[in-house]
């Protein structure tokens, strides 16, 4: 069986829709569904291979958002934040948790004595390398039968849209 002409999970209602409301396109349906599967499919399977690593996936993001920036490896809490894919509740407590894990530190901030900044450790560091390093591999595993020319559009694709939904989101039409 060809996967890429294989019908998937969203195919039946988006048929559902064109027949009984001819009257409207039922492609924004479609690509919300299939967004919410993926995110909600991709979720299931990264905690999956993530927990085989010892990390939670919010563990997981703070580390990864740390090992990015480059050495030193540390940010300001509101700066995760922005760089991060938590959202503004969980920061501190998420913080807590991998610091109890031994993988962070909190660490006087040099240009504000007020503030903190949140730091790789040693340990840290090994572990954000080496999960960083399982997820993409499963990631590219996952998405290998999509070929590299398509999943380059699909990715210049959803830049595209996530940037136009985020736009029109700040008013800023």
């Amino acid at each position: 069986m060809n996967i890429l002409k294989s019908e998937d999970s969203v195919a039946h209602l988006v048929a559902d829709w064109r027949r009984e409301r001819p009257d409207f396109d039922a492609t924004p349906i479609a690509i919300l569904a299939r967004l919410l599967r993926l995110s909600a499919q991709l979720s299931q399977l990264s905690r999956g291979w993530l927990e085989s690593e010892g990390l939670s996936w919010e563990a997981f993001s703070l580390i990864v958002t740390l090992r990015r920036q480059g050495s030193p490896y540390e940010l300001r809490p509101t700066d995760i934040l922005r760089e991060s894919l938590l959202t503004s509740g969980a920061v501190t407590n998420r913080i807590d948790r991998v610091e109890a894990l031994g993988l962070v530190e909190r660490i006087p901030d040099s240009a504000d004595r007020r503030a903190i900044t949140v730091r790789l450790t040693p340990e840290g560091l090994q572990k954000a390398n080496a999960a960083i390093t399982v997820h993409v591999a499963h990631l590219a595993q996952l998405l290998s039968p999509v070929g590299e020319d398509a999943l380059g559009q699909l990715d210049a694709l959803l830049s595209c849209t996530l940037a136009a939904i985020e736009h029109a989101g700040t008013g800023n039409r």
